[in-house]
């Protein structure tokens, strides 16, 4: 009988210890630096048990945090694309915008009516110095109408369509008007090189008096220009000993290699001739 009743009996002597503990340990604070104790001993056990879901859970926050850096990457990088083309097109209208406030005050120190238009095509020939613009007959657009942007001539139409036109270029080879300079009133001719920017003066003589940085303006004659507006400026005087003409290089004042938009200056009614009657009274 004492062999199976020593268990038993160490159960139960367990059981009231730990009861008495327990409440011991409610009522008194004998116990606090004993239980102080064994929490410092079993911290490490409890930290290494949890140490697989920590580094779970710590796995799984840097995985989430780099898959949404990524996106955010992308995101910004797709953003940032788009803000620099928004940048560029602002910067293509600005330069637009200054383009047309310089036609506005050039129209408005015009004395002709004048039809804003816009380039919408070059000549492919590279032998043809032409641009197309989106005005034609139908905005009143005649062959033989000056063109011009807001530093000068750029040439003339040369073929009106319903809704475009052609406009001959300074520049171009086989054109070629009348010239004058502004500071003393000395005509030329004034012929394109079929270049852009290449313009030369034709026979004229060695003593005249034509200097690097004389402004070249429209004289009006033949009738195919209007009087006194910029048309080139001097870049080169050479003499040659012997020579009996010069040779006199030009550029235009007008920015034919990069106007967008240029004014069609409208072609005026002529003056009524007044005729007097003669009687033969008397």
């Amino acid at each position: 009988m004492s062999a199976p009743a020593n268990p038993l009996y160490r159960l139960v002597a367990a059981l009231i210890l730990s009861i008495c503990v327990m409440v011991l340990d409610q009522r008194t604070p004998w116990a606090e630096p004993i239980r102080y104790f064994l929490g410092a001993l079993t911290a490490p056990v409890h930290y290494i048990a949890h140490l697989p879901v920590d580094s779970g859970q710590w796995l799984s926050e840097q995985a989430q945090s780099r898959s949404s850096l990524l996106d955010e990457n992308r995101r910004l990088q797709r953003k940032s694309l788009i803000l620099e083309q928004k940048v560029q097109r602002l910067a293509v209208l600005e330069a637009e915008n200054v383009r047309l406030r310089e036609l506005l005050n050039s129209s408005a120190n015009l004395d002709a009516n004048v039809l804003v238009a816009e380039i919408i095509g070059l000549d492919a020939d590279p032998n043809r110095q032409e641009l197309v613009i989106n005005k034609g007959a139908g905005s009143d657009v005649v062959t033989g109408q000056a063109v011009l942007d807001a530093q000068g001539l750029i040439g003339q139409v040369v073929e009106a369509g319903p809704l475009s036109s052609r406009v001959l270029l300074l520049t171009d080879a086989s054109h070629a008007m009348s010239v004058q300079v502004n500071r003393n009133g000395v005509r030329a001719v004034l012929a394109g090189t079929g270049q852009v920017g290449g313009l030369r003066l034709l026979y004229v003589p060695d003593t005249a008096d034509i200097e690097e940085g004389d402004l070249l303006v429209s004289t009006g004659l033949g009738q195919r220009y209007p009087r006194g507006y910029p048309v080139a400026k001097v870049t080169s005087v050479r003499h040659q000993s012997g020579a009996a003409f010069a040779e006199i290089t030009a550029r235009p004042t007008a920015r034919i290699d990069r106007a967008s938009h240029v004014l069609l200056v409208q072609p005026s009614a002529l003056p009524e001739r007044k005729t007097t009657e003669v009687s033969d009274e008397g």
